[in-house]
């Protein structure tokens, strides 16, 4: 797992780093522009090779000041260089207000104004340096407007000479915190080809509009100690705010235990080592979703996978499945009858299961006993949910729900309207948040699902598993992904896995299932690229 750092988070640690003395804010800031600049010249490298012309545009915060070190950095390189300021350099914090200074005895800092929008040169590069992490109210009405005038030449053809936007931290008007924009109404978007951000990555950057407006992410180090901000606990960082973390390669190690036991069955293994999940079935003609979920709860390495289904559906199975069993299970008397087998030990209960009374049985039976299975459900099971709260009532530390966009909104009306409110001052409320609030009022994970997918659970660790930049699958968007998914967590349950762990897990690999295919992908492929991907992990690729 990756850390990702709100921006609360970020200047706790660069104020930590300063009060333990290890380094000044004009230090850190001095090597935040040195990263910037060598970014750019490693994205870029023709612009190494000769003198280029930049605009720098610095804001009247410490993001501003960043800018004016990229600006004298590319001055001392023999570059060409504009820098525009919107404020006064008298009233720049402390530091932003001495590399202004620097700048000044170098260059010109003239007035980001509308006057200037007819004088604004057309250099290859533009640097955004207006409002960096802290911004957390909507943009003035003069940035706006002047964002919008930029957006005439970026967006134009090429021969308009705005060929690469650079922007510090996040593109201005973006909440690192949401990825949400600060100024939705206005239009007045800021798109980046390169977004330079320090240290570790922010929330924003994998959430919402972040991953489209920041294009391509690239994290800088700024060298401060690692023990300035360890953690007291795994999911709490030293203030004890809670931490999010990013899904990612780092978690599939082959030093993992987890990850070993998921990939190697032993000599001497048999089906049931490794877990029996049961996946229920929705009625005749509805059967294809429970299919997929199982493909992929089998493959993802269960022992043995049961689809229980009312008589009725049992030829359609049939005729489709050889290493999948199947189990007559008419109703709710006989899903509970089927529970004693005490083999069994996860369940999947949703993908084409239907609203009706036989499902709203089978759901009641799953989430009741004295020792509960572990359960994911998704779909029409998340449907039943919304509409009986006494079920709703019964989930327990073992399920895991898997809404989409819609299903969460109907799960948790209040939390989704809370989540879509525009963000124009104060904290944000950002897709974690409202993950870890749905987690906590249902007591157990919840995967709240989307190119930018969050996992979180009721004592509050956060995940996300970010479908973006070198991991932009967009194909996945077809009929049934979400089934398999739930298929994927299930095996994994069954096989052992806790529900976080398992919907984290499962997540990642839905994914790299998705790239090691690529384009044209339906459903039905991504259990069958497991091998491929399990097997690229074993070799430590």
């Amino acid at each position: 797992m990756t850390e990702l750092l709100t921006a609360a988070q970020m200047r706790s640690i660069e104020q930590a780093a300063i009060d333990s003395g290890e380094v000044t804010g004009l230090e850190l800031m001095e090597r935040a522009g040195r990263g910037v600049v060598e970014a750019i010249l490693e994205e870029w490298p023709d612009m190494a090779l000769t003198s280029q012309k930049a605009v720098v545009l610095c804001g009247p915060g410490n993001n501003g000041g960043d800018g004016f070190v990229v600006a004298r950095l590319l001055k001392q390189r023999g570059w060409e260089v504009e820098v525009f300021l919107y404020g006064e350099v008298a009233k720049l914090p402390v530091d932003a207000k001495v590399n202004a200074e620097r700048w000044l005895e170098v260059g010109e800092v003239r007035p980001l104004s509308m006057g200037i929008y007819d004088k604004l040169p057309h250099p290859k590069l533009l640097v955004d340096a207006l409002f960096g992490i802290g911004l957390t109210r909507a943009l003035p009405k003069e940035i706006t407007d002047f964002i919008s005038f930029l957006n005439g030449r970026t967006r134009k053809p090429y021969r308009y000479r705005y060929r690469h936007v650079v922007s510090i931290d996040v593109p201005s008007g973006l909440s690192a915190d949401t990825g949400n924009l600060l100024h939705l109404d206005t239009g007045a978007w800021l798109f980046a080809n390169l977004t330079v951000t320090f240290t570790m990555g922010k929330p924003g950057h994998h959430l919402g509009f972040g991953p489209s407006f920041s294009k391509k992410l690239v994290i800088k180090p700024l060298g401060i100690r690692r023990e300035i901000f360890l953690e007291r606990s795994p999911y709490v960082d030293h203030n004890g705010d809670l931490r999010v973390s990013l899904v990612d390669q780092k978690l599939y190690g082959r030093k993992e235990p987890f990850v070993r036991s998921m990939l190697a069955k032993q000599i001497g293994d048999h089906k049931y080592t490794h877990g029996h999940a049961l996946i229920l079935s929705g009625p005749q003609h509805f059967t294809g979703a429970s299919r997929l979920a199982a493909r992929g709860a089998l493959r993802i390495g269960a022992g043995l996978v049961t689809i229980g289904a009312e008589p009725a559906a049992l030829p359609e199975h049939a005729v489709q499945l050889t290493s999948i069993m199947l189990s007559e299970l008419s109703d709710a008397a006989a899903l509970s009858e089927k529970l004693q087998d005490k083999r069994i030990n996860a369940l999947c209960l949703g993908p084409g299961l239907g609203v009706d009374d036989r499902a709203r049985g089978l759901v009641e039976v799953a989430l009741g006993g004295v020792e509960p299975h572990p359960t994911v459900l998704d779909a029409d099971a998340l449907t039943i949910l919304s509409q009986n709260p006494d079920l709703f009532a019964a989930l327990h530390k073992n399920i895991v729900l898997t809404p989409h966009a819609g299903e969460f909104k109907r799960l948790f009306p209040d939390i989704a309207e809370k989540l879509a409110e525009p963000a124009t001052t104060g904290p944000a409320y950002s897709k974690v948040d409202a993950t870890r609030d749905a987690a906590k009022r249902a007591g157990c994970v919840v995967l709240f699902k989307g190119a930018d997918t969050v996992i979180a659970d009721p004592q509050g660790r956060a995940a996300i598993n970010s479908a973006h930049y070198e991991r932009s699958a967009p194909w996945l968007a077809t009929a049934g992904s979400g089934d398999v998914l739930a298929g994927f967590i299930t095996g994994l349950m069954a096989r052992g896995f806790a529900p976080m762990q398992a919907a984290e897990t499962a997540a990642w690999l839905h994914v790299e299932c998705a790239l090691n295919f690529g384009p044209g992908l339906i459903a039905g492929d991504i259990p069958e690229q497991l091998p491929a991907v399990l097997s690229k992990l074993e070799d430590g690729r």
